[in-house]
């Protein structure tokens, strides 16, 4: 077998063969080659951490109330005659906004009119015989009991005609009721009693309507106990500053988040505060009043009231979707000038919105990758695409 193996023709197809697998594995090598300088490198979408002041934010879930809501009331018994507005509207103060039947009212101011006059002649006459009894009971012709007796009915009737008088203006009260005006300006809501309509004694209506002034609207909200130590905190570190706004006047701004994301055009300030605590819910309860020229928000609303309890000056943000987390450590993949991926550990600090604060392992204007993160590797050569999004608006630190 050595034999056949070391004969000439067999040297010669062994080194046929070796130099046909060298020519296969140099070509493969070079298609290899080729096929690796042609593939593209992958597509990512970056933004650039910016520097900027980012405000921490506590926001509170409120309802809105007028700044005065008044119950209209039926004051007297009665069927309700008209009603003189139209609901929904705004009405003026003064203006007529329910008619009770007055006539049995009218008889009775009219009967307590009658009896006035009856106390009234008593009192004449009550008078006029203590008139004629003094200079008598001075001369002895009449007993010192006549005359106690007509001085105690001079003052009887004199004190009946003043319990008359109270009588009569009761009943020119009640009469008044029977017209229910409006005590304030405001909206008027949707009525709870119609004409015809027994009403001002249970079970029929006893209040008709609600009347709400709602410029400025008042909003109603409360934080809980941890949110009012925050707030409390940073009240006092700025104790020095809130003199100086409280003499000058100035008030710290609140900004109202209605229910569809916008933000009312007027800030408001607090007008009010619970004592203390509430030991149920443990929560705090605030009021505040915001500008409402227009009559856009009206009572009953849910809003968000929005409070600033620090500014962090010049720090780096970049986006939530630019973080990645592995074991309780936070990562972003930064590109670098060369194009190159690179991994970074970072330490966050408060989160604002759709953003987050960097404190500690990126610089501001360094590139991190926001999509295609689940694609790339350290060291990987990729292609940075620029993000279209808008840098979002700091809303809120909690």
């Amino acid at each position: 077998m050595g034999l056949i193996l070391n004969h000439p023709y067999c040297r010669v197809i062994k080194t046929i063969f070796a130099g046909g697998l060298l020519v296969i594995s140099l070509v493969a090598c070079d298609l290899g080659e080729g096929t690796a300088a042609q593939a593209p490198a992958l597509e990512v979408v970056v933004t650039q951490a910016a520097r900027r002041d980012v405000p921490l934010t506590l926001d509170m879930v409120g309802t809105t109330m007028g700044m005065q809501d008044v119950p209209i009331r039926a004051r007297v018994e009665g069927f309700l005659e008209s009603m003189e507005f139209q609901e929904g509207t705004f009405v003026k103060k003064g203006d007529q906004l329910y008619t009770v039947d007055p006539q049995p009212f009218h008889a009775k101011l009219v009967e307590a009119q009658s009896q006035l006059a009856a106390a009234r002649t008593a009192l004449v006459k009550a008078q006029a015989d203590l008139e004629r009894i003094r200079p008598l009971a001075e001369m002895k012709a009449v007993s010192e009991q006549d005359l106690d007796g007509a001085v105690a009915q001079e003052a009887a009737a004199r004190a009946g005609v003043r319990a008359s008088e109270a009588v009569v203006n009761l009943a020119e009260i009640e009469l008044s009721y029977t017209h229910i005006m409006a005590p304030i300006d405001g909206l008027i809501g949707l009525t709870k009693a119609r004409p015809g309509e027994f009403v001002g004694r249970e079970p029929n209506p006893v209040l008709l309507n609600t009347l709400s002034d709602i410029d400025p609207i008042r909003v109603r909200f409360s934080i809980s106990e941890s949110e009012y130590l925050i707030m409390a905190r940073t009240y006092m570190a700025n104790n020095n500053e809130g003199d100086r706004n409280q003499r000058s006047g100035r008030k710290r701004d609140l900004v109202l988040i209605l229910a569809d994301g916008s933000e009312h055009p007027y800030k408001g300030h607090v007008i009010a505060a619970a004592q203390s605590i509430d030991l149920e819910t443990g929560t705090y309860t605030i009021e505040a009043a915001f500008s409402n020229p227009d009559k856009l928000l009206l009572p009953g609303q849910f809003a968000r009231v929005r409070a600033m309890y620090q500014l962090l000056s010049g720090v780096v943000v970049i986006p939530r979707q630019a973080i990645s987390e592995m074991q309780g450590l936070f990562r972003v993949y930064v590109v670098d000038a060369s194009n190159v991926v690179e991994v970074r550990t970072v330490e966050l600090g408060p989160k604002t919105g759709n953003d987050v604060v960097v404190e500690a392992g990126l610089e501001a204007g360094e590139s991190v990758i926001v999509e295609g993160l689940q694609k790339v590797r350290k060291g990987m050569k990729v292609h940075p695409v620029e993000s279209t999004q808008p840098v979002p608006a700091a809303v809120s630190g909690r």
